[in-house]
């Protein structure tokens, strides 16, 4: 069994994507964690990382050919906004919640104060958005290539956790 699981910055993809990985005895593919690693590799910040990545796109197709390969293993879950466009999945999952919300997220996760954390977001979500439509032509905010649409503001991630859990064994996937 294959599941993407794809949302914007401070969505709750991470919590849910690992937490769903663990219960179902899955691997965990992070695209995130990826993008994270090869920014402590240079020594720069994410933003920073980011408008690197805008004029060097062998950063995006270097993690995604890194996660279309682990999927192809099987078995796993994989977190990332592109992950559904790119990866044969059994079952493609988008979540999501408004700005303020995502951005509170990030700034408790971050250390940082809300303004600033909103202010990141966007220019994160604005680079990435002109990057994947310059490399891919993918608007990574085009849900029609998901099966299920989440929006993460009115449940908390156990909850979540669980109507997925209910989804993917109730359906044919398991």
């Amino acid at each position: 069994m294959i599941i993407t699981i794809g949302g914007p910055i401070g969505s709750g993809t991470t919590t849910v994507a690992g937490e769903l990985a663990a219960r179902l005895g899955l691997r965990h593919i992070y695209a995130g964690e990826i993008f994270r690693e090869m920014a402590r590799e240079r020594g720069m910040s994410l933003a920073e990382f980011s408008r690197y990545a805008e004029g060097n796109e062998e950063v995006d197709r270097e993690i995604d050919e890194r996660q279309k390969a682990l999927a192809a293993q099987g078995d796993c879950i994989v977190e990332g906004r592109l992950s559904a466009h790119f990866v044969d999945a059994d079952l493609k999952v988008w979540l999501t919640a408004p700005l303020e919300v995502r951005a509170a997220r990030v700034a408790e996760r971050e250390g940082q104060d809300v303004e600033t954390a909103t202010a990141q977001t966007r220019e994160r979500e604005a680079s990435e958005r002109r990057r994947y439509r310059e490399i891919y032509g993918i608007d990574p905010w085009d849900l029609s290539a998901y099966d299920v649409v989440m929006n993460t503001e009115h449940w908390d991630a156990e909850s979540i956790i669980n109507l997925m859990e209910l989804m993917i064994k109730s359906s044919k996937l398991r």
